[in-house]
């Protein structure tokens, strides 16, 4: 079995695919080329980076127009360097 590891400082995050058409109130179709990318993903790997904030499973915000699509069997992943990484995001319970 292949899998991917992340190396220097990287890590592997998995893209979901959200292929669902967005409708305006008006009824007018956005196609996927234009609706606006959410640049959160689910971490998959990290390389052996000391002290990190994040591990496999986590959810993270990333910078915008960072690291490298890949391919990968069936899959879409990104690879980024650590410090891409902006947020880790939590659920907490509210007040």
């Amino acid at each position: 079995m292949k899998e991917l590891q992340p190396i220097n400082q990287n890590v592997l995050l998995e893209l979901s695919e959200d292929n669902s058409e967005q409708t305006t109130a008006s009824g007018i179709i956005i196609p996927e080329s234009a609706q606006e990318k959410q640049e959160v993903a689910k971490v998959i790997a990290i390389s052996n980076i000391e002290n990190a904030e994040i591990a496999p499973g986590d959810e993270v915000l990333y910078k915008q127009f960072s690291g490298t699509q890949i391919d990968f069997g069936d899959k879409k992943y990104l690879l980024l360097p650590y410090a891409e990484i902006l947020s880790k995001i939590v659920v907490t319970e509210s007040i």
